[in-house]
């Protein structure tokens, strides 16, 4: 085996046969470089009393045309502890949320904005951040199961029933809404979200909401109702539309909470309170209930 360079040369019958370069790598070697500045949020809280931003140099050719190329290029080649999250790549799992220039976006659909300023990269706004471009996401994720974000039907299946069928047209009510991918892009855009966000439900888990009131297979339409209409959970929202300028899906989540303020006006009875507390006893005493063969395994054990 004879080398030339970093790349093997195979030996084949007397003759020596170079393997190809990939075209990539050779035309990165014949290019001029394209030098980018990028400045990112930086933040261990073990080490660092503060945040600051680090300045990075990259040449665009040697990576990819989005912006979760060049960070991950900064990561691999160039700084191993800057952290940040990712995983498919395709605008799929919202990972890879975070402020791009100033805009809130998904890094892996957003292109690398060339130019001569440094390209200012930090976590999504007005969240705790665990480290670097990393925040916290338990707020979000719980008030996203306060929701309940899943079908709840009254009436079981009849014998032999595998789905819960609806109409075409109710089945388009869905769309816009479903798609939703939970990046929080948009809540973290909203400025009654920053001011309230222990109350304030936001943009995302409000057209979630929605989106069970509006599917035409749930049951608890008049339940969610009540329990949304709130006046920090839903009318915290002004309109203001940032959301859904932001959204890397473009789907609208303030036209969704506009409806879901509609229905519940219409909608709208002085029984709802009762409801509520109906649906907290149940809940109370399903906890109960989920709780006693735990104490009572704790009993046993003593």
């Amino acid at each position: 085996m004879l080398t030339r360079g970093a790349r093997p040369l195979a030996a084949l019958g007397g003759q020596v046969v170079a393997q190809a370069a990939r075209p990539f790598a050779t035309a990165v070697a014949t290019k001029t470089p394209r030098l980018q500045k990028f400045k990112i949020f930086r933040y261990d809280p073990e080490t660092d009393k503060r945040p600051k931003m680090q300045e990075y140099t990259l040449d665009l050719n040697t990576c990819g045309p989005m912006m979760l190329d060049a960070v991950v290029k900064i990561k691999d080649d160039v700084d191993p502890s800057l952290t940040f999250r990712r995983s498919c790549r395709e605008g799929i799992c919202g990972s890879c949320a975070m402020n791009i220039n100033g805009k809130n976006g998904l890094a892996c659909l957003t292109a690398i904005p060339q130019g001569p300023s440094p390209i200012e990269v930090q976590p999504l706004p007005h969240m705790y951040v665990l480290k670097d471009l990393v925040p916290d996401m338990t707020n979000f994720y719980n008030q996203y199961k306060s929701i309940e974000p899943w079908l709840k039907r009254k009436t079981p299946k009849a014998p032999g029933q595998k789905e819960y069928l609806q109409s075409k047209e109710d089945r388009a009510k869905l769309d816009g809404m479903y798609e939703c991918i939970l990046c929080a892009c948009c809540s973290t855009s909203c400025p009654s979200y920053w001011w309230n966000p222990d109350y304030y439900l936001g943009p995302a888990v409000l057209m979630q909401a929605y989106r069970w009131i509006a599917d035409s297979r749930d049951e608890y339409t008049t339940e969610r109702l009540a329990a949304i209409n709130d006046t920090m959970k839903l009318y915290r929202c002004h309109g203001i539309m940032n959301c859904t300028v932001c959204c890397p899906k473009g789907l609208n989540p303030a036209e969704a909470i506009k409806k879901m303020k509609a229905e519940v006006e219409a909608n709208y009875n002085t029984d709802w309170s009762k409801v509520l507390m109906k649906e907290a006893e149940k809940k109370t005493a399903k906890a109960m209930a989920k709780s006693a063969p735990a104490a009572a395994t704790q009993t046993a054990a003593a």
